[in-house]
């Protein structure tokens, strides 16, 4: 991107029925993965991944829908960060993201760097009206199938200032290292999200195929916490370097 050009929308979308489990995961784990020009967010005085699986609706590149990459399933595995000397810049950095379109992984890869990989995926939604219900997802085949389902007993509401919900779903910025070793940073534009706590919720398979021992030993034990969201429309925007 040209030196002071303002970023572009890359993708828009809707993301739909987003489904959370957080888990502690201690620091060295993650601070060889946090991208230059940012550093480690924590809750609750903990580093934490979040375990998320969720639905893209109506996906368009720069305005063009894709046949048969408009409506698809995702899972990703995210850490927090914030972008060193602007704590207001709270984002997140992706260890992992699955899709089943092998053409979503390459454009992922080519625009931003991401570490998105394809494998069979679906889902399962039952809702009611109120949003109460089940949201199930799953990745992979055989013995490396995993599943992540929760139950939804309450109402989605925004989230108060300051709380665990906000911490988890409220981020804005997505930060990715890059191959030189350099940073780009991307805003997610939309609305503040209504979320659920979740009252029961699983997670069953073994992750460490997908994502490696140590990291994946720690989800194989208790989530600290889970939330649900119905989500909503979002534009993704163009990376800029900053550094």
């Amino acid at each position: 991107m040209t030196p002071g050009a303002q970023p572009r929308p890359f993708l828009t979308a809707k993301w739909r029925d987003l489904l959370l489990l957080n888990y502690r995961m201690p620091a060295d784990l993650l601070t060889p993965q946090v991208p230059a020009g940012t550093e480690l967010d924590s809750w609750d005085g903990s580093a934490f991944v979040s375990l998320v699986g969720f639905l893209f609706r109506d996906t368009r590149i720069r305005g063009v829908a894709v046949p048969w990459h408009r409506s698809f399933e995702e899972v990703n595995l995210r850490f927090y960060v914030r972008r060193r000397g602007d704590a207001s810049r709270r984002g997140v950095v992706f260890l992992k993201e699955l899709v089943p379109r092998r053409l979503v992984a390459s454009v992922a890869r080519w625009a931003y760097n991401e570490p998105y990989h394809r494998t069979a995926m679906g889902h399962r939604i039952e809702l009611d009206k109120r949003g109460l219900g089940s949201v199930a997802y799953h990745w992979g085949q055989r013995a490396e199938r995993c599943d992540l389902g929760a139950q939804v007993t309450t109402e989605a509401e925004v989230p108060d200032d300051g709380s665990a919900p906000q911490f988890f779903a409220e981020h804005h910025w997505g930060y990715t290292r890059q191959r030189d070793g350099g940073t780009i940073e991307y805003e997610v534009a939309r609305p503040r999200w209504r979320v659920s706590a979740l009252e029961r919720w699983e997670f069953l398979g073994d992750p460490k195929p997908w994502y490696g021992g140590p990291i994946g030993a720690h989800l194989l034990g208790p989530a600290y916490s889970g939330y649900y969201s119905p989500g909503s429309a979002v534009v993704v925007m163009g990376g800029i370097r900053i550094c």
